[in-house]
């Protein structure tokens, strides 16, 4: 990590205590614990839209492990996390990565995004997920004209498959969940996997043998190795079996889910440490191996991590508590809770309850 003079920073720069790069559940919450110390943050992310993975890839499924909540699709958890921080008035700088960070010579970072913004801050969160992260494509050449047309990567809206003919790629749980899920709604359903095994949980898997046996879908063993087209349209898919036979599979849309090929993009060189694609961290503080910079969720490690979304809340409030004693390290931070304390009930915008 470079070391830049004062001088040499931009004319319109951001400054603030806090950046957090990565807008999913984690970075969200990150919000709130660093509101709760009226620390206020700027959030960056590399999608256009709030919400991270949850919201990316599985908006309408069904998540059963968020503490008091039973039941909540990716979506309406982060509706509710963005409700949750809404009286600390974050702002959001989306669509745009980090692409550099420099610690300057009073101690603060400046971060410059692509898309040419500039902040000046103490401290910096990553709630980066799995970093920046793309799907593995399917490699028929042509194809990927049709992205975003009748080939998808994702469903972000399932009533655009509604009667259709749909083809579904893949082994692992999106591709069966997505299958199940369409039973029914759609036209057709036709699954294809390159081979009679699964990386899915066994009761969906079971599901699936079971809806074919019925009729009510297909499975096919086989890879794409072409398609036929007409005016402009995908028509016809090649599919090359195991016996070396190909055959042709009419459809109207093409579901792809050969996972995510995670990247640490710019992060990686940051000089920061990194074991297996994530940054180490400490499990008191949550913090780098560079002070002032602390990563929460999926994309840090240490003994014991869990990837899971209750952890990284967990996490995020950790490092915000240390981040304020990194910030004011001659300020006692006390501990308050917003059930009892009118301080917080101010930052929170809420009325202190009285109690007979």
């Amino acid at each position: 990590m470079s070391q830049l003079p004062m001088s040499q920073l931009p004319s319109e720069v951001i400054e603030t205590e806090a950046v957090i790069v990565g807008a999913g559940p984690v970075g969200l919450f990150q919000v709130f614990e660093l509101g709760l110390l009226e620390i206020n943050a700027h959030i960056i992310d590399s999608l256009p839209v709030v919400g991270g993975q949850c919201v990316e890839l599985y908006p309408d499924k069904p998540i059963y492990d968020i503490p008091a909540v039973p039941v909540c699709t990716g979506q309406e958890l982060t509706d509710s996390l963005l409700k949750q921080i809404a009286p600390f008035k974050p702002t959001f700088h989306l669509g745009q990565e980090v692409s550099e960070v420099s610690k300057q010579e009073d101690g603060r970072f400046k971060v410059v995004t692509s898309l040419g913004t500039t902040f000046l801050t103490k401290t910096i969160f990553i709630a980066a997920g799995v970093g920046s992260f793309q799907p593995r494509t399917i490699k028929v050449d042509g194809i990927e004209a049709f992205e975003g047309k009748q080939l998808f990567y994702s469903v972000k809206d399932p009533a655009k498959f509604t009667d259709k003919d749909i083809v579904i790629v893949g082994g692992g749980d999106s591709a069966l969940d997505w299958a199940l899920n369409f039973v029914g709604k759609a036209q057709s359903v036709v699954l294809i996997h390159r081979r009679d095994g699964f990386k899915a949980a066994p009761a969906s898997v079971a599901k699936m043998k079971e809806l074919c046996a019925q009729l009510e879908m297909q499975f096919e063993v086989g890879q794409i190795t072409g398609f036929e087209e007409k005016d402009h349209a995908l028509k016809e898919i090649k599919v090359t079996g195991a016996d070396g036979v190909t055959r042709r599979m009419p459809l109207d849309m093409l579901l792809v889910f050969f996972g995510l090929s995670p990247k640490l993009g710019p992060i990686a060189e940051w000089g920061l440490d990194i074991e297996r694609k994530q940054l180490v961290v400490d499990t008191e503080k949550f913090s780098t191996n560079t002070p002032g910079i602390f990563a929460v969720g999926d994309i840090n490690t240490y003994p014991g991590k869990k990837k899971l979304i209750l952890s990284g809340f967990h996490e995020a409030a950790l490092a915000a508590f240390a981040a304020k004693e990194y910030m004011y390290p001659d300020k006692k931070v006390h501990l308050q809770y917003t059930t009892t304390s009118p301080k917080l009930h101010k930052v929170l915008g809420v009325e202190t309850p009285t109690f007979d």
